[in-house]
């Protein structure tokens, strides 16, 4: 597995990020710096391998170390190597000279192809694979790894290596195909993954199974593209019929629907869930989720009900946080305030405890709603949990409970805001004294002495009215002395 290719000066110098900046494409690697916690022996080799200046000088550099490698050190080494693809050959060639007799793991071997593939080396990548073939190391996953690198590359062709299989003795069977499948589908090439099903079938005998299928509409869901998603469907129903094991094929296909055109994708989304229950098929999650979400986008809170009591309901999906702020969202949007703390009780029953994002979400509703006696419990309940409102609702909750002479309700979100350094604080400050001047004097001059200590600026406006009826209690009692005293 000889590298004849000498290294570039320019190459052994630059840094991945360097090399990163030069070709966008060149993927980012992990790197011994990225882990902390490695071992002391594996980060000195790792930076031996990085500091190398050629392939040539690996060798002398690692004697010079004098550190002796077992195999799970030679793996972890290479797994942190892949921006350095000459010098982690150099070094699995000195491990298996020097210290583990030529006997390298199966995952080392592998690891050099990989190595050597995502950097482009594809003629020693090449000259690796001959090298595992005769001493009988091949397995599916080296050429799940030599799939993925070409799929990667411009020009590269993946299906060329399936093809060539046999020649390393392999076998051109379903798994593999469905590896072909799966490295192009990632690599953003469906069309090709799709072409490949036929002349796999025709010159191989490989036959695309639910998984295949599963696989390009997972594909078609990347791509966002709704047109090839039916076709694969219908080459899907075709070829293997409807299976309601295969849930990630349908999940991906109905979620790829639903996510395209907001004007038609909706209704028909919801054609292809009736068409797949008629065959006692279903897609998941990702489908519920995605489902959700147009309905929320459409307004459309009926079908939305009927699609949470058909997933949640009758077939017994548990919602997550994210699911629940989608139908509290839409049922508050909507002005159905008075059911969204529903939803806060049924989290609570499912184990999925609502942070501060949904509080906020549901006291918000409860507030626009005018439902101040909820909107009380909710804030309450907050406060207990040590989840604060947020600015908005700070605002809205206070001017709510201060306009409707809730006095104790007001003056308990002021003192959590001010305990807690909640904004709005200057403009709810100067609202709070406002309120309280009319009906509630020596509290509102509490407040502004409290606030005056605290740094919280009350405006010329608040301190002037506040003075004026202080003036004018004041004049009231005189009079009222006066009268006294001439009777």
């Amino acid at each position: 597995m000889s590298d004849h290719r000498a290294k570039r000066p320019a190459d052994a110098a630059a840094s991945p990020a360097a090399k990163r900046a030069r070709d966008p494409s060149v993927p980012a690697f992990p790197t011994y710096n990225e882990a902390p916690d490695l071992p002391a022996k594996i980060r000195i080799l790792c930076e031996v391998l990085a500091k190398v200046g050629s392939a040539l000088d690996v060798d002398a550099a690692l004697d010079h170390e004098d550190i002796s490698v077992t195999t799970d050190d030679v793996e972890q080494v290479l797994r942190f190597s892949y921006a350095h693809p000459r010098a982690a050959v150099a070094f699995f060639r000195w491990a298996g000279h020097r210290h583990l007799g030529h006997e390298h793991s199966p995952y080392s071997w592998n690891l050099v192809v990989d190595i050597l593939g995502k950097n482009r080396l594809f003629e020693p990548m090449w000259e690796t694979v001959s090298s595992m073939h005769s001493q009988r190391l091949l397995s599916l996953a080296t050429f799940a790894s030599v799939f993925s690198s070409l799929a990667a590359s411009p020009g590269g062709n993946p299906l060329k290596a399936f093809m060539d299989m046999p020649r390393y003795g392999m076998t051109r069977d379903t798994p593999a195909l469905n590896s072909l499948l799966s490295a192009l589908c990632r690599a953003n090439r469906l069309d090709d993954a799709r072409a490949a099903i036929p002349v796999a079938r025709a010159e191989a005998g490989a036959r695309p199974d639910a998984d295949s299928y599963a696989i390009l509409l997972e594909g078609c869901e990347a791509a966002a593209d709704p047109r090839v998603a039916r076709e694969v469907f219908d080459e899907m129903a075709r070829a293997v019929g409807f299976d309601p094991d295969n849930v990630p094929a349908y999940d991906s296909f109905l979620t790829t629907i639903v996510s395209s055109d907001p004007s038609t994708a909706l209704p028909e989304a919801m054609k292809y869930l009736a068409f797949l229950s008629e065959h006692r098929c279903s897609p998941g999650e990702k489908f519920f989720r995605a489902a959700l979400a147009a309905h929320l986008e459409a307004r459309k809170l009926h079908g939305a009900i009927l699609l949470w009591n058909e997933f949640v309901g009758h077939r017994g999906l548990i919602p997550d946080m994210e699911m629940y702020n989608t139908m509290i969202m839409l049922q508050g949007s909507l002005g159905h305030a008075e059911v969204i703390v529903d939803y806060l009780d049924d989290m609570a029953f499912n184990g999925v405890f609502p942070d501060s994002g949904t509080y906020n979400l549901v006291l918000k509703f409860l507030l626009k709603g005018r439902k101040l006696r909820e909107a009380a419990a909710i804030f309450s309940e907050m406060v207990k949990n040590e989840l604060w409102p947020n600015e908005e609702n700070c605002s809205l909750a206070l001017r709510m409970f201060l306009d409707t002479h809730d006095w104790e309700m007001g003056i308990k979100v002021w003192n959590c805001m001010v305990e807690n350094d909640l904004p709005p604080l200057e403009e709810s400050g100067n609202m709070l004294v406002s309120k309280l001047r009319d009906d509630r004097l020596p509290e509102a001059c509490k407040y502004a002495e409290d606030m005056i200590d605290r740094g919280i600026k009350l405006s010329s406006s608040t301190l002037s009215k506040l003075k004026q009826c202080l003036q004018k209690i004041k004049k009231e009692r005189v009079i009222n002395d006066q009268d006294a005293k001439s009777s």
